[in-house]
């Protein structure tokens, strides 16, 4: 073994593996979940982000544009809000595996502007074992996401297959 490979190997044998994410069992109707740290999106994440996926829509890209229709600088692009508070919502709510199924009832509320935080929350609203496949439940939860001044942004509902613990 080369000295990499042995130190990866004593690595792997130290390493305690914790399994990822919660399972069916752990989503009750009503259960409320404050999800971690938030994030700043940035004026380069809005550019990228509207560049990389080819939504040229001038509000998201000019700033003179995006002046005359109201705004005091250019709006962050909707959809980058959406990945960004769905993303934040991963780690509690479908990091366990199982298909996503769907978003319903998106709202977009209000702009967001580069510098902006965003932070999410989500609650289960929903939750029955799936007739089709066992060792599965399906789970749906509201996820609001808000700015750092508290104020809602967007949100939506979205429901996943999860794993049960038998």
């Amino acid at each position: 073994m080369t000295p990499n490979e042995l130190t990866v190997a004593r690595l792997k044998a130290d390493a305690t593996r914790r399994a990822r994410g919660h399972r069916y069992e752990d989503f009750d109707v009503g259960r409320t979940f404050t999800h971690h740290w938030g994030r700043t999106v940035t004026a380069a994440d809005n550019t990228l982000f509207s560049t990389l996926t080819l939504h040229y829509n001038p509000h998201y890209t000019s700033e003179a544009f995006a002046a005359a229709h109201g705004h005091p600088t250019t709006p962050v692009n909707p959809l980058l809000v959406f990945n960004t508070v769905f993303g934040l919502s991963v780690e509690d709510l479908s990091e366990g595996g199982g298909p996503f199924l769907g978003v319903d009832e998106l709202s977009y509320l209000q702009p967001v502007y580069p510098g902006d935080t965003l932070h999410a929350r989500s609650e289960v609203v929903a939750a029955r074992l799936a007739g089709n496949r066992p060792g599965y439940g399906i789970v749906t939860w509201h996820t609001r996401g808000t700015n750092q001044r508290g104020e809602e942004v967007i949100a939506f509902k979205r429901s996943n297959l999860v794993r049960t613990r038998k």
